[in-house]
């Protein structure tokens, strides 16, 4: 199985989680790559395609919105795709703030909808992962969480 890791940071949590999940796939079958530096050719070739995100206002990164919308239509034909987000939890914040984020919502459910739009198959769905405050630290439990949930995409949780 071949396997592409592409996720943005902005403080670093996202990127530990990326590493984590990349991680739990054995090192020649697996690249992690920050968004910035993907390129359409990382595609090629892929079994099972991971993106993850910040979510900012409901939505992932500009980079990952960027990258998502530059992936051809039907590129993902027979590829199997998996999303996921960093986020505080909704239950840690007041009234007003956890009425918003139900209102707009997350990036791993957008990101995999896009992922879908291009003839991904879902290998599970969009997971979250969760931060401290805007810029974290992770919750404690979120990496080895995120390695669990790599396992179960690879088949062997």
């Amino acid at each position: 199985m071949k396997v592409l890791v592409v996720y943005d940071s902005q403080y670093g949590n996202t990127e530990k989680i990326a590493q984590a999940i990349g991680a739990a796939f054995p090192a020649d079958t697996v690249k992690v790559v920050k968004v910035d530096a993907a390129k359409p050719a990382d595609l090629a070739g892929i079994d099972l395609l991971i993106v993850g995100s910040p979510t900012q206002g409901g939505r992932g990164t500009q980079s990952v919105q960027k990258f998502l919308s530059d992936i051809p239509a039907g590129a993902l034909k027979n590829v199997k795709v998996a999303a996921f987000d960093t986020r505080f939890q909704a239950k840690e914040k007041g009234f007003a703030l956890r009425l918003l984020m139900k209102s707009v919502g997350y990036a791993a459910g957008r990101i995999a909808s896009a992922l879908e739009g291009k003839g991904g198959t879902p290998a599970a769905g969009p997971q979250a992962f969760f931060v401290s405050g805007r810029e974290g630290p992770l919750h404690e439990g979120e990496v080895e969480r995120a390695t669990a949930w790599a396992k179960t995409l690879a088949g062997k949780g």
